[in-house]
């Protein structure tokens, strides 16, 4: 079997005025940024430095006019332009996110930006379906890039640390943020490959961790009866608006982003309401800066259609906002935005290297390009400090 999340267009849209414009505008954008965009007659834009490679401008111009952030992408997959660091030629743009287009044609984002597909939200299906196109692919491709905890967020570095290491010195830190001890009755919303609800577990908790992907809880309960603490945790296919019960912690790593803004204020009302009095929350959340925030949030992104369907990041102020409605208040956080930067460069050398295995698992060359793109996109965004990703310590107010 050959496996994408979404089909590539065989070809760019045609439409000559759009690639017309989309050339002007992309070559006034680069024209001062610190990067090298080559062109097979051999010339050249920006100041100098990590190349960027077009291959084929006629068809990168079209895709690029034709649905701007999706069509700059996907001509990647397609391999219309290229580049030997994807992440380093990708850090300049990601830097000036919020000034690439010039001011005046600002006011034209909403005849170029894609709209967000109404089957993408996230009501109960609409989750399920979303975690499935991701989640789901195959354990086994995980498997492939990750550490041996199967841990897919940010790590947390110290010196001396490798990426399990790091791993488990993110999970202890939000552990810890949810006053995770012996005793302790633990809500998890998001059980990714179960590496938290185990660690938990071993310190002595309790742990109900609510999925909505089968084959991440199948191969969770598997883990966790090969840790030892099957009778500790438990995996249960449930939406976390569907939570019940009392706990003394809730944890949370890198799940909000799939909420949807239009659930936003479930996903908090959920804390507030399964909160024992006197508990914690651990939260951990990929953030972006709010004005652009505030400018993005209706548009349909290359990340949304291709890898995170229906995935939406918030901002500090957002979270803050959130909590505060339902009772709750930020009283600790850390920013691991550069870490975040290390651990996705690790998982795309990890994941090259795996490209064989990849292959063998029935993915093909474009699925392979679009993961590269995906790392490496992501990568840009935290090293050039766009993206950030913090961890939180929530309490009820008062």
């Amino acid at each position: 079997m050959t496996t994408t999340i979404e089909t590539l267009p065989a070809a760019p849209p045609r439409s000559p005025f759009r690639a017309w414009a989309a050339e002007r505008v992309f070559r006034y954008a680069v024209r001062d940024l610190p990067v090298t965009v080559s062109f097979p007659d051999g010339s050249r834009l920006g100041r100098g430095g990590p190349e960027l490679r077009i291959v084929r401008p006629s068809a990168f111009f079209h895709r690029l006019g034709a649905q701007a952030n999706i069509g700059f992408g996907e001509a990647y997959m397609a391999g219309d332009w290229t580049a030997d660091d994807p992440a380093a030629a990708l850090t300049p743009f990601a830097a000036r996110m919020a000034t690439l287009v010039p001011a005046p044609l600002q006011v034209l984002r909403r005849w170029v930006d894609a709209r967000r597909p109404a089957a993408e939200r996230n009501t109960p299906d609409g989750a399920r379906a979303n975690i499935h196109r991701h989640y789901d692919l195959s354990n086994e491709l995980f498997e492939a890039f990750l550490d041996e905890s199967m841990t897919y967020s940010s790590a947390w570095f110290e010196p001396g640390d490798d990426l399990h290491a790091a791993q488990l010195r993110k999970i202890d830190g939000i552990l810890d943020y949810a006053g995770v001890r012996a005793g302790s009755r633990v809500l998890e919303i998001g059980t990714g490959w179960g590496a938290l609800a185990i660690r938990a577990a071993q310190r002595g908790a309790t742990v109900t961790s609510l999925t909505i992907s089968v084959e991440q809880r199948r191969l969770a309960e598997e883990r966790a009866a090969a840790a030892g603490v099957a009778d500790r945790v438990t995996v249960s296919l449930t939406d976390y608006r569907d939570a019940g019960g009392t706990y003394d912690a809730v944890v949370s790593v890198e799940m909000i982003e799939a909420v949807g803004e239009e659930f936003w204020p479930a996903y908090f009302a959920t804390l507030a309401r399964v909160l024992a009095p006197g508990g914690r929350v651990g939260l951990q959340a990929i953030t972006m800066p709010h004005d652009r925030l505030m400018v993005t949030r209706r548009s349909h992104n290359w990340i949304q259609k291709y890898i995170f369907p229906g995935g939406v990041l918030l901002s500090v102020p957002v979270i803050e906002e959130q909590a505060a409605r339902v009772g709750l208040r930020v009283v600790r956080r850390r920013s691991l935005g550069p870490h975040y930067a290390r651990t996705l460069a690790q998982w795309r050398a990890r994941f090259e290297a795996a490209r064989e295995q990849v292959a063998a698992l029935g993915f093909d060359e474009v699925f392979g390009r679009l993961w590269e793109f995906y790392l490496a996109y992501s990568e840009a965004g935290f090293r050039s400090r766009y993206l950030d990703v913090w961890q939180f310590g929530l309490r009820a107010a008062g």
